[in-house]
């Protein structure tokens, strides 16, 4: 166990790089089964996530070498057994996703189910009829694990998703670009890791049509190739510092991005007082912030809600909640995707902050609010949460302790670093 201390109150400043998007590497670790030949992926965070993830690919027999810098050569030549540990599977929400692969190369996989933030409920049914359509026998036992069959697998045709998501798009995605026949997904997810996902499949052979868009059209291949390829900037992470600098009054330049990838946190920030100039590959948060919250029309309290892309990412919530306990005015804040993600305020409002829980999807934020360090500390609930702990704690006066910080290296890498490199007064601390 290991706790951050933070000294608050001190401006930062100067320029930062993000690292590989966490989303992206999560599955395209687990998307190299696909192939017998090498994988070379570059701009992989070194993150608590993908360091389990490596150890899931490596328990079943895959070659998994780390290059340094980033890099990672994985070789799936060999596939030693179709069980995943269970130990390593319940630790992450990503564990689930090699159910697409090792279908598509093996037929079979056993595994549990799938472990991750604690933010509500996730069920996996789009994930199952995904699966299905495309001739998998899925069945779940008492014992907690799903047992998967495909003998063999088979274009799905026409799937529609009743939601769009993320993980369910790309697995079955992988299990489909190795089925023979055409497969459309309809509703399909289309944030920036699922792009990547579909790009490096077609590196490496994959046929698949649509990409960016709500619609993706495979026509199943025989086999796949080796490829090299480097994810993207993670946006999340990117949306973090920003976030950053407008709490603590600091002017940060973040470093090799893509701010096409930005379009609609921008909008959803800007109503919260904060916004920032596009530079090329770069973008600069200014020190002076309006933070001011924006009015909706006829003085209405605004609501700010996350949904699919191009939608405001959920994942941004908490530290968009934390944005606003700094901004003048009031905003109303609605997840509802998961019932739990707001269960870190009261840490929050212990700190000092003006927030009113109104439901497990609902806060109403009245700011700005000057926070103060907590006595005792706090602890971390979940990746972004903690982050949001990390943003009070910068800006809060006194010396605040965050606990429970493998939380947030789950999705971070190395970030007490790159806050100190900005003049944070930051340091990590092994129980």
């Amino acid at each position: 166990m290991s706790t951050f201390i933070i000294e608050g109150r001190h401006k930062l400043s100067g320029e930062v790089t993000v690292s590989g998007n966490k989303n992206a590497a999560l599955k395209l670790i687990p998307a190299c089964i696909l192939t017998d030949q090498p994988v070379i992926l570059h701009n992989i965070p070194n993150i608590l996530d993908v360091r389990n993830t490596l150890l899931v690919l490596q328990d079943l027999g895959v070659e998994a070498t780390d290059l340094g810098n980033g890099s990672w050569r994985i070789h799936a030549e060999n596939i030693r057994k179709t069980e995943l540990d269970a130990a390593l599977a319940t630790q992450i929400r990503a564990s689930f996703v090699f159910s697409g692969p090792m279908l598509a190369r093996t037929g079979h996989i056993e595994l549990p189910l799938p472990g991750g933030d604690v933010i509500g409920g996730r069920p996996l049914d789009t994930h199952i009829a995904g699966l299905r359509k495309l001739g998998v026998n899925v069945n779940l036992g008492r014992d907690g694990l799903f047992r998967m069959n495909a003998d063999p697998l088979q274009g799905g045709g026409y799937i529609l998703q009743p939601e769009a998501s993320v993980t369910a798009t790309e697995n079955t995605l992988m299990a489909a670009v190795l089925a023979p026949g055409e497969t459309i997904i309809d509703n399909a997810a289309s944030e920036p890791h699922v792009r990547d996902l579909c790009r490096f499949l077609v590196q490496m052979g994959a046929q698949i049509d649509g990409i960016g868009t709500n619609r993706l059209i495979v026509q199943g291949v025989e086999r796949l190739n080796g490829t090299e390829f480097t994810i993207g900037a993670d946006f999340m992470e990117v949306g973090s510092f920003i976030g950053v600098a407008a709490v603590t009054g600091s002017a940060i330049r973040i470093k090799n991005i893509s701010p096409d990838d930005l379009h609609m946190i921008k909008l959803v920030y800007n109503r919260l007082g904060v916004d920032w100039i596009d530079e090329g590959k770069d973008i600069f948060v200014p020190a002076e912030q309006r933070m001011t919250i924006s009015s909706a029309l006829g003085t209405r309290v605004p609501e700010i809600k996350p949904h699919p892309w191009p939608g405001f990412p959920p994942d941004l919530m908490s530290i968009a909640v934390m944005i606003a306990t700094q901004s003048a005015g009031s905003v109303l804040l609605h997840d509802w995707m998961y019932e739990s993600r707001f269960f870190f305020v009261d840490r929050l409002i212990f700190m000092g902050a003006r927030i009113v829980l109104c439901d497990p999807h609902r806060v109403i934020v009245q700011g700005p609010s000057p926070l103060f360090a907590a006595q005792g500390g706090v602890a971390s609930p979940d990746i972004r949460a903690g982050m949001a702990m990390v943003l009070a704690a910068l800006c809060a006066e006194g010396t605040t302790q965050i606990h429970n910080i493998q939380q947030i290296d789950r999705g971070y890498e190395r970030i007490e670093e790159k806050l100190a490199a900005l003049g944070a007064r930051i340091h990590r601390v092994d129980e």
